[in-house]
């Protein structure tokens, strides 16, 4: 758990995050119909995506390294992981929400990626309301890791899976074809890459400051 201490990743995702916020705005972008300028939500829509992916599958490693090993300490990551993909949950929704607004013309069009990406969100949510309800703390812990490990691959199907055996608007999923394979440059992914690594770096960052904050705050109470 050194690894959390360290500055340098830290400072890298500062600044991979402030660079793709940049040359998000200011590096050119293809003139494509439809989608016009808004295609430079890519860089922010997408990588939330990843960052909450990433946290995810962090929090169901140490869910089953709590069942594993029944260390409190592997339960309070694995919480602080999914308290913080949620967060990144809301940002991918809430871009994807305004990109759909301008490039199909609502909010909220009922495509399938859609709903599938509000019952995943209402699945997490169910995890939280999980654990508020159970007091005994091994208890609390045990259930919401096996429930955990078995969310994060229904989200899976939910997110990738189901959307692509029916129509929808999103790229690469209804026989639409994927969003990188004609329409992504070469100077779009200069940006778009280190959008994925920074934020990704970003939300792991947060996680471990939840979970030293959560140290700090049980320490407390035992006092």
């Amino acid at each position: 758990m050194k690894f959390i201490y360290q500055a340098w990743w830290k400072i890298l995702g500062v600044l991979l995050v402030v660079y793709t916020i940049i040359a998000g705005f200011l590096f050119t972008v293809p003139a494509l119909p439809i989608l016009h300028e808004t295609i430079r939500n890519v860089y922010f829509h997408v990588p939330m995506w990843m960052a909450m992916f990433l946290v995810f599958g962090v929090s169901v490693f140490y869910s089953i390294r709590y069942l594993a090993s029944g260390k409190e300490e592997h339960d309070l990551i694995a919480i602080e992981c999914v308290n913080t993909g949620i967060i990144f949950y809301v940002l991918g929704l809430v871009s994807g929400m305004l990109w759909a607004r301008y490039a199909w013309g609502e909010y909220w069009s009922n495509d399938p990626k859609q709903n599938s990406a509000a019952i995943a969100f209402l699945l997490y949510c169910a995890y939280l309301v999980l654990r508020n309800a159970i007091d005994e703390e091994q208890k609390r812990a045990r259930i919401s890791a096996i429930y955990n490990i078995f969310a994060f691959p229904i989200m899976i199907v939910l997110l990738f899976i189901l959307p692509r055996l029916t129509d929808s608007l999103h790229p690469g999923n209804g026989g639409n074809p994927a969003f990188g394979k004609y329409d992504m440059t070469n100077e779009m992914r200069a940006v778009l890459y280190p959008a994925f690594i920074g934020w990704m770096i970003i939300a792991l960052w947060i996680a471990t400051l939840r979970y030293r904050i959560r140290l700090i705050e049980n320490k407390q109470n035992s006092l």
